[in-house]
């Protein structure tokens, strides 16, 4: 039976002005036009979602010809994009159904009815149309019954559906972790079912999905254990297949970004991208962004982060635990990080702490104690590693000498100019009043052991 408070209430569902013109021109001229997909799940869950997408009886050349801005983004499938007075596309796709398959690419059919392109939709709670000029409701598969109970369940077969497009795995667990729901048993054993063959995927999807998981997921870790769980992430990302539980955790600790800041949300998503790699080798994180096509400087930051981490990471847990360090000893550890990354290595470390401490055990009083004590501690090193990376000297180009006076100073260029630069910053870290050009100059003719 339905549960209490089903069906929805339509009033829930109101597309903007220009999504209802475009289905108003559309019925105009003769052709049935639907609300689908994803804005009407949400706005049945009281989600704000801008892409309305609308289903419409028409060919694709019809929709072409009724408005006069489109963007052909999908035409072999049936897809048309169409600019409203704003500028901002809307797409519509003309109703289909499926006539082959590989696991990745459709080949698709025109001429089918609502429901018959409602049941080639992944998920119930997918397959859900709205028609904005009756204010009707389209759900064949008791979608709406779904979302009351917090289910992610397949239209018809789930074996079948996973066949169709292998994505829709990733796809299920992002939907159930992102909305807080279960994913139905057959669906769930179809998930399982399916991970051997997820390898079909090209590496821009998995990507694609990951980084979805990361924008949209409050908790990613739970994503992330049903990936490791259904045997998906050991498809797709082996080397994380054993990553420890805790940095897994320590991704529901960082931050989405904010909703419209493009840019803050843009670096919070590369932040948790980059946790996953949180201990592994630089090589390793260098050659997995690879393979999942991250663009060269992305790949290179999460790698430099991973491969810092993997090199100090251990001292500074057992410096952290120990007491508080030195500022010697952390003006070091921020020119291992450097001066750009500081910011979002400290970050992880903070989060990776903040899951350590949110999952000791309740009876483990003295041990609970001392981790919410650690934590503090780590929070007063992030902020004031913040503040050392621009105030302190902590790279060779902050030196008061450069390569010209250590060649005046007798010092060769080479090897041994780059050592002795490098025992330079060295001294400096340990004491930034020693960054005073004739101080150094004075290091280096006591190493050199040149007449003063």
């Amino acid at each position: 039976m339905p549960s209490p408070g089903y069906p929805f209430d339509l009033k829930r569902l109101n597309p903007p002005p220009s999504v209802r013109e475009i289905v108003a021109r559309l019925e105009r001229a003769g052709h049935e036009t639907w609300c689908v997909g994803g804005a009407v799940r949400d706005a049945l869950l009281g989600h704000p979602h801008l892409d309305w997408d609308l289903a419409t009886s028409a060919t694709p050349t019809q929709v072409m010809q009724v408005f006069k801005r489109t963007v052909p983004v999908g035409v072999e499938f049936g897809t048309v994009g169409v600019l409203d007075e704003h500028h901002v596309m809307h797409e519509v796709t003309t109703f289909r159904h499926d006539v082959q398959t590989d696991g990745r690419h459709a080949v698709v059919q025109f001429g089918a009815s609502l429901d018959e392109d409602l049941a080639r939709r992944d998920f119930t709670i997918n397959a859900i149309a709205f028609h904005p000029q009756r204010e009707e409701l389209r759900d064949p598969f008791e979608g709406q019954l779904d979302l009351k109970r917090g289910l992610v369940r397949a239209v018809g077969d789930a074996d079948a559906r996973m066949r169709e497009d292998r994505l829709r795995a990733l796809r299920a667990i992002r939907f159930a972790s992102r909305f807080g729901f279960n994913i139905e048993p057959a669906t769930w054993n179809a998930i399982r079912n399916s991970a051997p063959h997820l390898g079909r995927l090209s590496p821009e999807r998995v990507k694609q999905e990951l980084e979805k998981t990361m924008e949209q997921v409050a908790k990613p870790s739970i994503a992330l254990e049903w990936w490791r769980e259904t045997g998906a992430l050991a498809t797709l990302i082996p080397s994380l297949a054993t990553a420890p539980a805790e940095r897994f955790e320590a991704l529901d600790h960082l931050p989405r970004g904010a909703d419209g800041d493009e840019a803050a949300q843009s670096a919070a998503t590369l932040a948790r991208l980059a946790m996953l790699f949180f201990g592994e080798t630089e090589a390793t994180a260098k050659h997995v962004a690879k393979a999942l096509r991250f663009s060269n400087a992305d790949g290179a930051w999460i790698a430099h982060l991973a491969g810092a981490w993997k090199e100090i990471g251990a001292a500074m847990d057992a410096a952290v635990v120990a007491g508080e360090p030195d500022g010697a000893t952390l003006r070091r550890w921020v020119a291992r990080v450097g001066r750009t990354r500081v910011g979002t290595f400290f970050a992880l470390w903070t989060a990776l702490w903040e899951a350590r401490t949110a999952t000791a055990t309740a009876t483990a009083t003295a041990r609970d104690a001392e981790g919410a004590e650690v934590l503090q501690r780590v929070r007063r090193l992030s902020l004031e590693a913040g503040r050392v990376a621009y105030r302190d000297p902590i790279e060779v180009a902050d030196l008061a000498v450069d390569g010209e006076d250590l060649q005046s100073a007798g010092v060769p260029a080479g090897p041994a100019m780059g050592q002795m630069l490098q025992a330079l910053l060295a001294r400096v870290l340990d004491d930034p009043a020693m960054n005073e050009r004739g101080a150094l100059l004075a290091v280096v003719r006591e190493q050199t052991e040149l007449p003063k």
